[in-house]
């Protein structure tokens, strides 16, 4: 029996650097947070009425995003036979910590005036969508960093994450309802630039703990059910309330239904005995919900949504049959949850999608975020109307919503990979823990496991890893 050797850095640093953030928090907090209007009025009372207070609106659609951020996204991370704790318990960590720090850069970014920061149920929600960048993120370093690692990347990416939105808003006015090219795009770009620079050159012969078993397969297909079943609300919570969050829901639901089915049936065409592989399943039946965020509130019809599905799925599952394995051999890009095929792959196909909406959709179908447009140009107001975006007369502004979609999709690209790049580099300084070869994908140098559920490495795989070190 092979003993388990821990890092006394990981005993010093991981507490410390929980203690030093959770007192800057608390310090910003006394110091310049206080509750919005609609929470710290004096006036108020608990008959509130409905109509003054946003919380009737959002909540609901708040608690399924929780839904999936905290139970679907942990469940789905728990895949590995050996790493299902850190799986799920890291997402845990990794998102209070990343909503916590999003209050305060958005917070300082958006929200601050009169010395104070107003915080209100609508800024949490927003916290939790730039917490879900990081969570995408580390993905793909899954089992490969150390909880460490991966509150550091939360710390640096959240800020370019702030930084990248704010600069899709104020310049390229992209819409962008559920975060295709905001969220999605973003998160894997820099997960894949972390990765590169991660790079372990040992793992190309695989590892004996990098394996899923019946149990851990079947709590990340769960995972990708809660997912399923709550995406729509993801799409429209942002969405202006009416038509638009009722079309962003319906074509969400759409869009993952093609999906799903389409994931069965190439899945099964690409087994030589028909076999449909559940990592699949567990991915590229979301792929349709990544891929109609973006013209979710769109006037698209129901074919458009349905046809969207498919592409993205079929994209997905090629991209882990095919582009993972080159990526791998070829680019030296070790993406351990495959994010390129879930975020990546369907966000770049779902933005194409909406720049052919907004290039060739009629009028009366092209939605009310393509016939009354504002925002700000110079300081002034500037509202478009309809026949300066589509029409006889309106073609030019039509090609220039559609470039700024395109220019969007290539800046956050651009943004997110490079920032990944220079996170990676942090993340792999000598004075940063991280785990051995021997302990990736474990849970024991993290966790205090059940006796029953104490994993040790048996002859063959201590053979395996000696026999890759020597190799490599």
């Amino acid at each position: 029996m092979m003993s388990v050797v821990f890092s006394p850095n990981l005993r010093c640093q991981l507490p410390v650097l929980l203690v030093v953030f959770q007192g800057a928090m608390l310090v910003v907090f006394i110091l310049f947070v206080n509750y919005d209007e609609q929470t710290s009025r004096p006036s108020l009372s608990n008959t509130t009425a409905a109509k003054d207070n946003r919380l009737y609106e959002i909540f609901p659609l708040f608690k399924d995003v929780n839904v999936m951020l905290f139970v679907g996204l942990g469940l789905m991370l728990s895949f590995l036979k050996f790493y299902g704790f850190g799986g799920m318990a890291f997402n845990f960590l990794i998102a209070n910590f990343s909503v916590q720090w999003s209050l305060v850069v958005q917070g300082f970014f958006y929200h601050y005036g009169d010395g104070k920061i107003s915080l209100g149920l609508e800024n949490v929600l927003n916290a939790e969508f730039a917490a879900v960048t990081a969570m995408i993120s580390a993905g793909a370093i899954l089992g490969r960093a150390s909880p460490v690692q991966l509150l550091l990347l939360c710390l640096l990416e959240i800020p370019l994450f702030v930084i990248n939105d704010w600069l899709m808003n104020e310049y390229f006015h992209v819409m962008d309802v559920g975060g295709t090219v905001a969220i999605h795009i973003f998160s894997c770009y820099f997960g894949l630039g972390v990765s590169r620079i991660l790079y372990r050159p040992e793992l190309k012969l695989g590892h004996p703990k990098d394996t899923t078993s019946a149990n851990s397969d079947l709590l990340s297909l769960l995972g990708t059910l809660f997912l399923w079943i709550f995406w729509p609300s993801f799409n429209s919570v942002l969405a202006k309330a009416g038509d638009a969050q009722h079309r962003a829901v319906l074509n969400t639901f759409l869009a993952l239904s093609s999906s799903a089915l389409t994931t069965f049936t190439l899945s099964s065409l690409l087994n030589k005995n028909g076999r449909i592989s559940l990592v699949h399943l567990q991915n590229a039946s979301l792929a349709g919900g990544v891929a109609v965020g973006i013209t979710a509130d769109m006037m698209m019809t129901p074919p458009g949504a349905f046809g969207l599905g498919c592409l993205a799925a079929i994209s997905c599952v090629l991209g882990f049959q095919y582009l993972s394995p080159f990526l791998a051999k070829r680019l030296k890009v070790q993406d351990q949850c495959g994010i390129h095929n879930l975020h990546g792959l369907p966000a770049i196909v779902g933005t194409l999608c909406s720049i052919i909406i907004i290039l060739f959709s009629p009028a009366e179908t092209s939605g009310t975020d393509l016939h009354d447009m504002t925002y700000q140009n110079n300081g002034l107001e500037h509202r478009n109307t309809i026949l300066e975006v589509l029409g006889n007369g309106g073609a030019p502004g039509a090609r220039h919503r559609a470039l700024h979609q395109a220019a969007a999709l290539g800046v956050t690209f651009g943004i997110s990979l490079l920032g990944g790049y220079i996170t990676g580099l942090f993340l792999k300084l000598p004075c940063v823990v991280h785990p051995s070869h021997e302990f990736c994908f474990d849970d024991q140098p993290y966790f205090q496991l059940p006796k029953d559920s104490e994993k040790k490495t048996n002859s063959k795989d201590k053979e395996r890893l000696l026999t890759q070190e020597k190799q490599v």
